[in-house]
């Protein structure tokens, strides 16, 4: 079986989708259409901005979602087995498996963006990713901290990424190289993803997933939230809520898919970053990836 996979913000880069642009009408077309729903020249700064221009909360997000579905949707005989996102990829998941039209999957990315990049401002906040330490040593110094700190990527064996105020990060930095922490580095982002600190991104982002409409899916999507396989459209929905708050368990859901039956998985969208992830968490499965 095949699960198809999709990545998250930070894979970004100048030039990324030309080619499809170039030698697919249907590419095409998405393209021209994500500019009109969008209203600005998304297409134009992923061909040819720069990367400050790329790292623009409004452009990542709908950038990267763009470049995936597009990979969905021009691959010949694309029937996935199960999708599975990271973070802003189950989007593209829940677009790829028929949950979300394109249009509807845009607007969502598009308002999730937005509405993140206002949170981001309410409160100095960062992230941090942690190499070399078990899980539970990582979580319970969390837990013991008096600020805001908690895990927020099980990325893979070794490695989980941290999210929380300034403070919190700093002192939970300090923390967990005393604990024997190969590394602790703070990651350039604009605040505290899937964290408590997300709230207000949440509570504005779940009003627009509750009105949008979801459709039965023609494969199973493991959601970050319990990386478990959901079809329901009222669970998925109830799901992609929960993920601005809660952690990505990226190691988790990997793991179901095996156990589910997945001997391969196909990366859609920019990098490289979830095959090694995948091969990191079981190197017996196939990788591949198209961008």
């Amino acid at each position: 079986m095949t699960a198809y996979i999709f990545p998250g913000q930070g894979a970004q880069f100048s030039g990324m989708g030309k080619n499809l642009y170039d030698n697919s009408p249907i590419a095409r077309q998405l393209f021209e259409q994500a500019n009109e729903i969008l209203n600005f020249d998304l297409s134009g700064i992923m061909f040819e901005g720069s990367d400050d221009d790329l790292k623009q909360t409004k452009v990542t997000q709908p950038a990267i979602f763009v470049h995936s579905v597009v990979l969905a949707k021009t691959m010949p005989d694309f029937q996935p087995d199960m999708v599975a996102g990271h973070s802003l990829g189950e989007f593209s998941a829940l677009v790829a498996n028929n949950t979300l039209t394109f249009e509807d999957g845009l607007r969502l990315v598009s308002k999730r963006a937005r509405a993140m990049q206002r949170a981001c401002e309410l409160q100095a906040s960062t992230m941090a990713a942690i190499i070399g330490l078990d899980d539970a040593t990582v979580e319970a110094v969390c837990a013991a901290l008096d600020a805001v700190v908690v895990p927020a990527n099980y990325n893979c064996p070794g490695q989980l990424v941290i999210s929380g105020s300034v403070e919190g990060i700093e002192k939970a930095c300090a923390l967990l190289q005393e604990r024997g922490a190969k590394r602790a580095l703070k990651l350039a982002v604009g605040g505290a993803f899937h964290s408590p600190l997300m709230e207000p991104a949440r509570e504005e982002l779940a009003d627009a997933i509750m009105s949008t409409p979801f459709n039965t899916p023609s494969c199973p999507v493991y959601q970050n939230v319990n990386a478990q396989p959901v079809t329901s459209p009222a669970e998925i929905r109830e799901n992609l809520v929960a993920q601005l708050t809660a952690p990505v368990r990226w190691t988790q859901s990997v793991e179901n898919m095996i156990a589910n039956g997945a001997t391969a998985f196909i990366e859609l969208g920019p990098g490289k970053v979830l095959q090694n992830l995948v091969r990191k968490i079981n190197n017996t499965v196939e990788t591949a990836g198209f961008e």
